[in-house]
């Protein structure tokens, strides 16, 4: 029988291929790694929080061999997932990325400084749309259906947990990432101040969640 591609839930051995991932995707969609030097940077702030802290609400795309190229992941409750970043997170990576001292002088100091500052998730506006994400695809994978049954099985789960909407932000910028999400029903939500970046939301209702599997 031959593997094909599909969505599973997050497995603790897919830890690198996230960071991967994130890395690859992480200048407006482009690859990051010439930007920052530690190659753990990104993921520590975007990606390796959010499988650590709800793992079950982490799903990737399994090229059919094991390897994910591809994932949504985020939380249910903004609120509740700040806290813990900031007792639990913050704590573990802390001693690898110690906070910047003085005005951020460098594009790692500047991401640095933003994994000190958590709160920064928490925003009025934001308050109608308690849980966020992020999805992220290599480029090979991207255009092809597979955010779309990412998407599915995050806002599936966020229903089953009884969660009404969900919302994200992005670089204003990322033209096509725009293009992508208002094909799935997100909004821009306007919010005070909201600096380079734009914010999307959209219920979780309409969503049919496909048969996810584990492994």
């Amino acid at each position: 029988m031959t593997s094909t591609e599909h969505v599973r839930s997050y497995r603790p051995d897919d830890h690198e291929a996230l960071a991967d991932i994130c890395v690859r995707t992480a200048d407006n969609g482009g690859d990051s790694s010439h930007l920052y030097p530690d190659p753990g940077l990104m993921p520590t702030l975007f990606a390796a929080p959010y499988a650590h802290l709800e793992p079950e609400l982490t799903f990737v795309l399994d090229d059919g061999t094991g390897r994910a190229v591809g994932y949504v992941l985020g939380t249910a409750d903004t609120q509740r997932f700040v806290t813990g970043f900031r007792e639990v997170w913050i704590p573990r990576v802390s001693g690898r990325f110690p906070e910047p001292a003085g005005v951020p002088g460098t594009p790692t100091e500047e991401m640095t400084a933003l994994l000190y500052r958590p709160e920064r998730m928490i925003l009025p506006e934001l308050d109608r749309y308690p849980a966020h994400l992020h999805i992220d695809l290599l480029p090979p994978w991207q255009r092809r259906g597979f955010g779309r049954e990412l998407m599915d099985a995050f806002l599936g789960a966020l229903r089953e947990q009884g969660v009404g909407a969900v919302h994200l932000s992005m670089l204003t910028a990322n033209t096509p990432a725009r293009s992508f999400y208002d094909r799935l029903g997100f909004h821009e939500i306007v919010v005070a101040d909201p600096g380079p970046l734009t914010y999307l939301g959209r219920s979780t209702q309409g969503c049919g969640r496909r048969e996810v599997g584990k492994y």
